[in-house]
């Protein structure tokens, strides 16, 4: 469970043969993907997907990554990638754990952080705008 998660999502990974190494061992470069995959999962329970977003007129780039490995994941461990949304007014910050499906094991952890950019003049949005505000069922900051 992610504290003060203001909205969350989960969604399941089986990890797949083209994302290990030979010992069988996720590479870490494959856990952002995997953060990816959970956002975009996230976006979508707010009805703000990615084409939501273009339509809203506001890209959202990730301009910080963080992540922190406590425990490996292996080939064709179906693992539990929680992302939550827990600031949003003058970015948006969304964290993640990775668990062990079966045993709850976390395995990782991170965060992003996004801002929003104008997509008419490509300026950066230094207050999150109305939709996303709207999307999150927050009253204005």
């Amino acid at each position: 469970m992610i504290k003060n998660a203001i909205v969350s999502a989960e969604t399941t990974i089986k990890v797949p043969f083209h994302d290990v190494d030979m010992l069988r061992i996720a590479w870490h470069g494959h856990y952002v993907k995997y953060f990816e995959v959970a956002r975009c999962e996230l976006f979508e329970t707010l009805g703000y997907g990615y084409l939501d977003m273009v339509a809203s007129g506001y890209s959202w780039p990730v301009i910080d990554l963080n992540i922190r490995y406590a425990k490996p994941a292996q080939y064709d461990q179906d693992i539990v990638v929680t992302s939550a949304v827990v600031e949003y007014e003058n970015r948006l910050k969304i964290q993640y754990e990775i668990h062990d499906e079966k045993t709850g094991v976390r395995l990782t952890r991170g965060h992003t952080v996004q801002v929003a950019v104008d997509m008419k003049n490509n300026e950066m949005c230094f207050a999150s705008p109305q939709i996303l505000l709207d999307r999150l069922g927050v009253k204005d900051v």
